[in-house]
């Protein structure tokens, strides 16, 4: 059931002296793109006829196919609290259509809506709570970002040691206005790392609020004379950003079918079954989760990053933990994610293959409880403990083998995603870095 009406859009842009609105969209590699159009023209928008050039985003369609529609999203409409407030800016997200008005393939909000669908077949509604870190960093003389900062703080310090509390609480309170819940915000254990919290939400508004917040944390950054990244390992050495994915599963009750108080752990059945379809399609989901040829330097050990296809109700060396809380708030937390992942595209292999293991009645191996990064290869393998991919080329091999993950994203998606992460790869591994110079220069 919809929060607003068409009506209800056009009289709201008039009362907030709305003078543009931003139709938002995602591409497949998770960046998020926009037309700006004039307050004048919102009739136009929300009937869906303002057109895009399709072979104009990379992975969409070809040049003699271009034509394609925005339909808003008429429940994300939001006012841009960052943007000037007399003649405001408003924002509406929106799924890309063909001229025909059927849902465009190669829409990546669509893929997830697809992935829910079958959920909700099953009789399950699909809910998310995203735990996003982002670096802070410094700008130089001419505004261009460095590594650099002046942030001397570790994890959960404050001010004056963290130089970005205040950056921090802009954006919380800028997204709070758009209707956001912040749970927490604090910094992280790297100089310059931060991490905000926002409440859980069914999926798709979710992946929503996630494309919102790497916009508020950008733009807020930016007008404060910092850089805010999301590139997993920005500096070598110290800790990557993750994106832990906190999941549960409800029915049509409304009650998280991942608990059973009989349950010594207090799991059910499905949340096993969940845990181990995510632990039997995750080699091959990493190239989703973890979309970046730099996604590979931050998935090593030492530095809090899981590495290792493990299960645990506290051990946060595994790749899946259980968070204490039980009952409503029982959750299977995913910690490999990170934030350069496309959400819509993340969330819905994590959902098929949560999905796929209930389906199958699967059964995850035994909990491990021990540090998994002390031990040595040899006990790792007598306890059948894999390892996540180990490159972006491995991880895109792995998910063109898995039927399930290719089905869940669709032929269009993982043609173009693919050959664009190949495209990727092959110019990382033809380019000389200052590594190799340092390394090799002098002494050859």
């Amino acid at each position: 059931m919809s929060k607003y009406t068409k009506e209800d859009i056009i009289r709201m842009v008039r009362e907030d002296d709305v003078e543009f609105i931003r139709m938002q969209f995602t591409d497949i590699f998770g960046q998020l793109k926009n037309v700006a159009i004039t307050a004048s023209q919102i009739e136009k928008a929300v009937e869906n006829q303002i057109m895009i050039d399709g072979s104009s985003i990379e992975g969409f369609v070809r040049i003699q196919e271009s034509d394609q529609y925005l339909w808003p999203d008429l429940d994300s409409y939001a006012v841009l609290p960052w943007r000037p407030q007399h003649g405001k800016v408003a924002r509406l997200i929106c799924d890309v259509h063909n001229p025909d008005g059927t849902p465009f393939v190669g829409d990546p909000r669509g893929t997830l809506k697809r992935a829910l669908k079958k959920a909700a077949e099953m009789g399950y509604s699909f809910n998310v709570g995203p735990e996003c870190e982002f670096f802070l960093f410094q700008t130089d003389e001419k505004g261009l970002p460095t590594t650099e900062t002046a942030d001397q703080a570790g994890y959960f310090d404050l001010g004056p040691l963290d130089h970005g509390e205040s950056t921090r609480r802009e954006i919380c309170l800028a997204l709070e206005q758009m209707g956001f819940e912040i749970e927490a915000s604090h910094h992280e254990v790297a100089a310059g790392q931060h991490e905000i919290d926002f409440k859980y939400a069914d999926a798709l508004t979710s992946a929503d609020h996630i494309m919102t917040f790497k916009l508020a944390v950008k733009s807020l950054a930016q007008k404060n004379g910092l850089h805010a990244t999301f590139m997993p390992k920005p500096v070598f050495g110290i800790n990557g950003s993750g994106m832990h994915t906190n999941m549960s599963l409800f029915d049509r009750e409304g009650r998280n079918i991942f608990a059973d108080p009989s349950d010594k752990p207090g799991l059910s059945k499905e949340a096993y079954s969940f845990i181990a379809g995510i632990l039997t399609h995750m080699r091959a989901m990493t190239a989703v989760t973890n979309p970046l040829v730099n996604s590979y330097k931050r998935l090593v050990p030492g530095y809090e990053a899981p590495c290792y296809l493990a299960w645990s109700a506290s051990n946060r060396s595994a790749l899946i933990r259980i968070p204490a809380a039980r009952g409503q708030s029982t959750r299977v937390e995913l910690r490999c994610p990170d934030p350069a992942c496309n959400p819509y595209l993340e969330l819905a292999v994590c959902l098929a293959a949560g999905l796929d293991g209930i389906e199958k009645g699967m059964t995850p191996p035994e909990e491990i409880t021990e540090n998994i990064f002390a031990m040595d290869e040899k006990t790792r393998e007598s306890k059948g403990i894999q390892s996540l991919p180990g490159s972006l080329k491995e991880a895109v091999d792995l998910m063109l083998e898995d039927q399930l993950i290719c089905d869940t994203l669709g032929d269009h998606v993982v043609t173009q995603y693919s050959e664009g992460k190949y495209r990727e790869w092959d110019e990382y591994r033809t380019t000389v870095s200052d590594w190799e110079l340092k390394k090799y220069l002098t002494v050859y």
